[in-house]
């Protein structure tokens, strides 16, 4: 009883004024999605039920689904009948036709402004009672399939600058912006459409086999939209709360998925162990800490070292690409909280990973929370590791020392193979100067200002025989931070076959050690110790040779330097000569 009450009332409501209010066209509102893949899903199942199923777009980026559209009173009809069957939610609603934007369901459809449609079966009483029956639609046969064309009428020009007329100005340039992404419009994203943008209509109706009229009908504007967002659809991009990063933002979730929170990241990684890979970035903070987290995101391996960097008083971003990968870092500061996102994208899927980009910033909301400073401690931890993502590593890493107070380093060959980047002690990037594949040496020299504390000079004396030497170098490839000494012998001043040039060694050394200086007892420079060879007769270990001064001196001629002599005989303490080699050893590392 109180349900009829509630039916008339509506229905009265709606009939005040005049018939003509009986006759407005209205729809029926049955849900509202983020994503127009989700909103497809939901269409096509809603359809498979129940007719007059519509999709109409609604601003930001919502999309509507709804039946008719129907008379008002019919709607209200309709309405109460789905209802009280559970065939659309309880909290469906009656709405009007000026809320909505184009139609994306039925493909090619275009119903706005065509009139009410007469209610289905399912609102019809069969037996006088209050009961209301509902009947599913009847599915046509394959032969009425067959033999009924579908006939779309499309708008006439004069139509479709009537129905562009009621465009809004968010509309206008979204059609802009698909315009330039279908690659026939390069202007202003203003919303006016003037010669440019009419242009560039005639131009997309000419490629999609519409007259070209230069003035795109309601269908063709949907065709347009639809064209630019399928793009997305398969990346199924939902809207996704983080309630303790305290973030909330539109996601590839097809791709990704929620793993951990370690602070001061949310980690999304991909599915499948793709390159793919979403992060979000929550902690408190200040200036100093955004400014600290700016520095520590360049050392990941999932940022590039190639690209832009941006940084102001509030927020930076960061844009980092290899042979493998795009990655995009946005952060920012406000009201103590450092909040942002890192998209990680693979390299040559650049029309997808722009339009995930946009979608990401444009739905990027700041809500209440971050992620506590001891989020995740109790993870896996390791010094290759910040917060559980992996610190951004060279392909190899070997030793070599400085030459002059300008910072040239002489270093092994074997080093700079298939580099795309050279480092010296990971921060200065180098260039190489001269390269002698014949003799394993190589001369870098580094692209900014270096002032090093020390640098190698060459001994002025001729060595003897199974004295005491010493080699500075990496062993472990820059884990310590700091070369490491090795002692040894000198047993030979050339090589196994009688090789002139060479210095042969008794001391056991690991391969980051290659390209140090090998050092006499008054810290004169001997020669530079040579990686061991990886063919032929395998040699005992403490079996190593070392290039000589001499040779090394001759490819420093090659760059137009001249190494410095150790024109001090005496012999030095232990303790000083390890300071003058470290002073003047230097990790030379090689990124791809």
């Amino acid at each position: 009883m109180l349900k009829r009450i509630w039916l008339i009332m509506v229905m009265c409501s709606l009939c005040v004024g005049s018939a003509q209010a009986q006759d407005e066209v209205v729809f029926v509102q049955i849900e509202a999605k983020r994503s127009l893949a989700e909103a497809i899903d939901s269409a096509k199942r809603y359809s498979a039920d129940i007719a007059d199923v519509n999709g109409f777009r609604l601003g930001n980026r919502w999309y509507a689904l709804t039946l008719g559209p129907y008379r008002s009173d019919d709607a209200v009809r309709v309405l109460e009948v789905y209802q009280a069957e559970n065939v659309i939610p309880q909290d469906s609603f009656i709405t009007q036709t000026s809320i909505f934007g184009q139609q994306f369901w039925p493909v090619g459809a275009n119903i706005l402004g065509r009139g009410a449609v007469p209610i289905p079966n399912a609102a019809a009483r069969n037996d006088g009672s209050d009961t209301i029956v509902v009947q599913t639609p009847t599915e046509p046969t394959p032969e009425q399939t067959e033999n009924t064309p579908i006939q779309i009428v499309d708008e006439t020009p004069r139509e479709a600058r009537a129905s562009e007329r009621l465009l809004n100005s968010d509309q206008r340039r979204e059609l802009q912006i698909a315009l330039r992404w279908a690659g026939v419009y390069n202007s202003t994203i203003d919303g006016l459409f003037g010669a440019g943008t009419r242009r560039s209509m005639t131009a997309w109706q000419e490629q999609n086999g519409y007259e070209a009229t230069g003035i795109l009908t309601t269908l063709q504007r949907n065709d347009l939209i639809t064209q630019y967002n399928a793009i997305l659809e398969e990346l199924g991009l939902q809207l996704v709360r983080d309630d303790k990063a305290g973030i909330e933002i539109e996601m590839p979730l097809n791709v990704v998925d929620f793993k951990t929170h370690i602070a001061p990241f949310a980690q999304y990684p991909s599915k499948d162990d793709g390159p793919e890979n979403v992060i979000l970035i929550s902690q408190a903070g200040d200036q100093t800490t955004l400014f600290g987290l700016y520095d520590i995101l360049q050392t990941l391996d999932i940022v590039p070292a190639e690209g832009n960097r941006d940084r102001s008083d509030a927020s930076f971003t960061i844009t980092g690409q290899s042979n493998k990968i795009v990655t995009e870092v946005r952060a920012s500061l406000s009201g103590g909280e450092i909040k942002g996102f890192i998209l990680v994208w693979p390299l040559n899927d650049e029309p997808r990973r722009k339009r995930l980009l946009a979608e990401m910033e444009a739905s990027f909301q700041r809500i209440t929370g971050v992620l506590p400073a001891d989020a995740g401690l109790d993870e896996t931890q390791s010094i290759d590791l910040v917060s559980g993502l992996d610190v951004r590593k060279p392909s190899v890493s070997r030793s070599g020392f400085f030459v002059d107070q300008a910072g040239s380093v002489v270093t092994t060959s074997d080093v700079i193979q298939s580099c795309s980047r050279l480092t010296l002690d990971t921060e200065t990037e180098a260039e190489v100067a001269v390269l002698d594949a014949e003799s394993g040496i190589a001369i870098l020299r580094p692209k900014q200002g270096l002032a090093p504390i020390g640098f190698g000079r060459f001994s002025a004396q001729t060595p003897r025989l199974q004295t005491e030497i010493a080699v500075a170098g990496y062993s472990f490839e820059g884990i310590l931070g700091a070369p490491s000494m090795t002692f040894g012998t000198l047993v030979d001043l050339r090589g196994l076959r009688g090789e002139v040039g060479l210095n042969r060694l008794a001391l056991d050394v690991l391969p980051g050690d290659a390209g140090g200086p090998v050092l006499d007892a008054t810290g004169g420079v001997l020669g530079m110790l040579l990686p061991r060879a990886t063919e032929g007769r395998a040699l005992p270990d403490d079996v190593n040779f070392a290039v000589n001064s001499d040779t090394i001196k001759r490819v420093l001629n090659e760059a137009n330097l001249t190494g410095a002599a150790n024109e001090d005989r005496a012999l030095v303490d232990p303790v000083d000569l390890t300071e003058t080699a470290q002073n003047m050893t230097v990790l030379v590392s090689c990124w791809e």
